[in-house]
């Protein structure tokens, strides 16, 4: 019996164990509140301006510039409505792929008196150049679109839409939140007014992440209280998960391009064995993630398909695990312009540290296997 095979990385990744061992003394004897003037406090202090500085380096930003949040849709939303706050109404943009708490974030933002703007994507999921162009001419006051999409893996020009943005006059922001790890993540190279970061992707744990914001774009908080994290995010810092988020932070650089090669040749080893299967690989022409590929095979639900993997041992995705509630075709996919029941058929396999060659070789024979039953389940119904 095969122990079951975790190919969800974009979801989650599983805790470093050099993680874990970092947190486990401030989950105990080194408990305090950094806000406290005692040792014990002092402490907690200290280990937070540590992780701080780790979080900082890892995508070149000053360590003051470094806001605490509980996580990645935390810090979306404190950027798009933080800085909502501080701006009259006017125009907010943000592309069709967007993760669902920058875009619904935006949206609330539509129902205050914003205009709100969606930026197209080709058939590769790589944003319109001149619809972004178009849009811009609008004079949007703040612009969000995402470094690496959680679905498709593609990587987006960044510096170059960051820069054209800025000349405009608006603040742009963007979710880094998958491309943290896997792909280089530089503050001042991106030329961006924010970033936002998230540990439990890069082997950390769950529920901390981190607004990287230039100290002179003025936000307003959305968590009033005691005036933690330069007054924008108030509440007792959660200092165990912090130095995680540090450490994690500081070996994913370390350990980046490594990961980066191998992932690739699991993918690439994947995609070979999905064309003979008859998958559509999705932006396969454009560059991703090394570890990421979202594929679909016509006539056959995808959920459908999750479920039958999921019980012969192997842990994959339907789509983006936000919006796995949600039974409508993912929404990238439709923006992409894949036609609805083809992208309802869409799976994503991500790959990380601990896949190895002959997981992929395992999941390929099952997959077959499995497509095999349902296409003679298909034939026999027609």
């Amino acid at each position: 019996m095969f122990a079951p095979v975790y190919l969800d990385h974009n979801a989650t990744s599983p805790l470093d164990p050099a993680v874990r061992e970092a947190m486990l003394p401030y989950l105990g004897a080194r408990f305090g509140n950094a806000s406290s003037r005692h040792e014990y406090g002092r402490h907690a202090r200290a280990a937070i301006d540590a992780a701080r500085g780790q979080v900082a380096a890892a995508v070149g930003a000053h360590p003051t510039e470094v806001i605490f949040t509980s996580g990645g849709s935390e810090a979306n939303n404190l950027f798009i409505k933080g800085a909502a706050a501080m701006r009259k109404p006017g125009r907010v943009a943000v592309s069709a792929i967007e993760h669902p708490c920058v875009r619904e974030a935006a949206r609330r933002l539509a129902r205050q008196g914003w205009a709100f703007d969606e930026i197209g994507v080709d058939s590769q999921g790589v944003v319109d150049g001149a619809d972004f162009s178009a849009k811009l001419s609008a004079a949007p006051t703040l612009v969000s679109i995402m470094l690496a999409n959680n679905e498709t893996g593609v990587l987006q020009d960044i510096a170059t839409l960051a820069a054209e943005a800025r000349r405009r006059g608006a603040w742009f922001h963007t979710d880094a939140v998958q491309a943290l790890g896997k792909v280089p993540v530089d503050f001042r190279r991106l030329g961006v007014n924010a970033l936002t970061v998230s540990a439990h992707k890069i082997y950390g744990p769950i529920g901390v992440g981190a607004l990287v914001v230039d100290k002179r774009v003025e936000l307003a908080p959305l968590i009033d209280g005691g005036g933690q994290e330069r007054g924008l995010r108030s509440g007792t810092e959660n200092l165990a998960a912090i130095v995680g988020f540090g450490l994690a932070c500081e070996l994913a650089e370390s350990r980046r391009e490594a990961d980066a090669t191998r992932l690739a040749q699991l993918k690439a080893q994947l995609e070979h064995g999905l064309g003979g299967l008859g998958a559509i690989v999705f932006s396969a022409d454009v560059p991703r993630l090394a570890g990421t590929s979202f594929f679909a095979f016509p006539g056959i639900d995808g959920e459908t398909l999750v479920g039958k993997l999921d019980r012969a041992g192997f842990a994959c995705a339907s789509g983006s695990a936000c919006s796995s509630a949600n039974p409508e075709p993912s929404k990238t996919l439709l923006a992409m312009g894949v036609a609805p029941e083809v992208a309802r058929g869409a799976i994503r396999v991500s790959v990380g540290r601990a896949t190895t060659q002959e997981d992929v070789n395992r999941f390929q024979v099952v997959l077959s296997e499995e497509l095999n039953k349902l296409r003679g389940l298909t034939a026999m119904a027609s």
